[in-house]
């Protein structure tokens, strides 16, 4: 029988390992932050299941930073679905193993943190909303949590999204996209403010921007609308027919996976994952949830 367990678990692994790159189609994922227990949870949309959740009272993560991890912000998946990367309003950030959950890196950003990214040399950006910043830390797995690190100017701080095309980073702060370099100098990251641009005339608070799946386009939210950003022209266009307001996150798939949203039912958070035309994609009573995302490759960034 144990033999029996361990293979179970063997192959649960493996498959997890792999999200996002031979998952069944009918068997379609989402990555959410979940706020009533602060943690990160993988979800089965058709058989509305956990497949994997993680909690910061992991045995990698100091007794006494445990509350660096309340109120999970963002996550994304990284390096082809073996990683995922989160963040917290306690201003605590993470970059966990899918396999065994094992914390590979972790350290405090502080300031309402909002949003995360890996930079292509595997250093990590974060936005923190109350600190009106983005801090780059130059990671290096053999010293938790003390990093060297180094912050810029952004003002509400709630999303950041690596651009490999062009080898920028992106963030929209209140009614502006700007655009950011990267020194790519690994023990001494440095980001610079290369350009601003206005993609809208009301004094509003962009909240949610991610990549359009498999377009060269990026989905910015705010109060208000829902936008589509074009990189190349640097133009926003608001996305007709979506009347629903201040979405906290928006996540797009290839044929099969309705674009979802998630908007506020109580306060910032939601028990329901909805599609953009109004279906009920994903719910559970009780729970918090912040930001969702589809568990698929991510070409815009990575």
């Amino acid at each position: 029988m144990k033999y029996f367990v361990f293979y179970v678990t063997l192959a649960k692994l493996l498959f997890l390992s792999a999200l996002g790159r031979c998952q069944d189609p009918n068997e379609k994922r989402l990555l959410i932050t979940e706020q009533s227990q602060n943690r990160i949870v993988i979800v089965n949309t058709k058989s509305a299941t956990v497949d994997w959740q993680w909690e910061a009272d992991s045995p990698f993560i100091h007794p006494g930073h445990i509350k660096w991890f309340v109120a999970p912000s963002d996550a994304k998946i990284v390096n082809n679905s073996n990683w995922i990367l989160m963040c917290a309003s306690g201003g605590g950030f993470a970059l966990i193993r899918v396999s065994d959950k094992k914390v590979l890196f972790y350290a405090f950003a502080g300031g309402n943190t909002h949003s995360i990214e890996l930079l292509p040399d595997g250093n990590i950006v974060t936005a923190s909303s109350d600190g009106n910043n983005l801090t780059v830390f130059a990671v290096d797995t053999s010293r938790l949590p003390g990093v060297k690190s180094s912050s810029i100017y952004v003002p509400f701080g709630h999303n950041i999204v690596w651009d490999k095309k062009r080898n920028i980073l992106w963030s929209a702060g209140l009614n502006k996209m700007l655009k950011y370099r990267y020194n790519f100098i690994k023990d001494n990251p440095i980001l610079e403010l290369i350009d601003s641009i206005s993609y809208i005339h009301e004094h509003d608070e962009a909240h949610d921007l991610f990549p359009d799946y498999d377009k060269d386009a990026l989905w910015l939210t705010d109060t208000k609308n829902v936008y589509i950003f074009d990189p190349e022209k640097s133009v926003a266009q608001v996305v007709p027919g979506i009347r629903i307001r201040n979405v906290k996150s928006i996540s797009s798939g290839p044929r099969g996976y309705p674009t979802i949203i998630s908007y506020p039912k109580e306060r910032w958070w939601t028990d329901e994952i909805m599609s953009i035309d109004g279906k009920s994609i994903f719910r559970q009573n009780g729970w918090k949830i912040y930001k969702a995302r589809w568990i698929l490759p991510n070409h815009f960034s990575y």
